[in-house]
């Protein structure tokens, strides 16, 4: 009975000081982008490598979504005598949920992972303490710019996949399977709003803050994981766990944001 008080405390208190530390870290890397000297070329650096470097995937990703959103949307609406209400369905799909929450695990595997087994290799071979004895502080030269990358790039990137998006509907829709095209177009400008667009920009900051957030904490405490597994084997668990601990953050957090701003 004791063992089991005393492993659930272990793991309370676990929780508790890791919830503490990441509080901290986020602090820190907040108020090192605030404070000079500002030097913008690791930020366009990193937007290149968050940005840039996911468009493709991005463009397929967003392109062949909405082609099924508008395959399975016509048949769905078709038993319902609504087949002109595709393009509204496939515009709010894509702009309040699907845009914002595929694009965000998108970069979460292509580039989130990058960033915490990079983070936590420069942890392993002590190139991050290298820095401090230098006095360079690795938060305003490591986290810093990746935090402002994300912030700039979802956005970014979400809006671009929502536009594929609504063109694949448009394929799957009007070329493939005859929906008017005006009905297509109209649809979606009566159905679309501000507070739509709104709710997208909103999710997408937020969640680009949550994928660097969470892939630069756990490859910069890589150190104070307590399997104490260090070295590749380290490496590849904690990239697994930042990518598995953001993926289901997204998902949690676009609820949360939603109900907030629908209610």
């Amino acid at each position: 009975m004791f063992t089991l008080a005393e492993k659930l405390g272990r793991e309370f208190l676990y929780l508790l000081e890791s919830v503490g530390r990441a509080g901290m870290f986020f602090g820190t890397t907040f108020t090192n982008i605030l404070r000079p000297p500002y030097n913008l070329y690791p930020a366009v650096r990193q937007v290149y490598f968050i940005g840039a470097r996911s468009l493709i995937v991005i463009l397929v990703t967003g392109l062949f979504t909405g082609m099924v959103l508008g395959l399975q949307g016509y048949h769905n609406l078709k038993k319902f005598g609504s087949e002109e209400l595709l393009g509204s369905a496939v515009a709010l799909s894509l702009i309040q949920e699907l845009g914002p929450v595929l694009t965000a695990l998108m970069v979460i595997g292509r580039a989130g992972s990058a960033i915490c087994a990079e983070i936590g290799i420069m942890r392993n071979s002590e190139q991050i303490d290298a820095l401090e004895c230098m006095a360079i502080d690795p938060y305003k030269y490591l986290i810093a710019p990746k935090f402002l990358a994300a912030v700039i790039s979802l956005p970014v990137l979400t809006f671009i996949f929502n536009i594929l998006g609504i063109a694949g509907g448009y394929l799957a829709g009007v070329v493939f399977l005859d929906v008017a095209s005006g009905a297509y177009f109209q649809g979606m400008y009566d159905s679309v709003n501000w507070e739509d667009i709104r709710l997208c920009l909103v999710k997408s900051v937020i969640f680009g803050l949550i994928i660097v957030w969470i892939a630069s904490f756990k490859g910069y405490f890589l150190h104070l994981n307590r399997t104490g597994v260090f070295g590749a084997e380290g490496v590849s668990r904690i990239t697994t766990d930042a990518v598995v601990l953001a993926s289901v953050s997204i998902l949690v957090w676009d609820y949360l944001i939603g109900s907030l701003i629908l209610s």
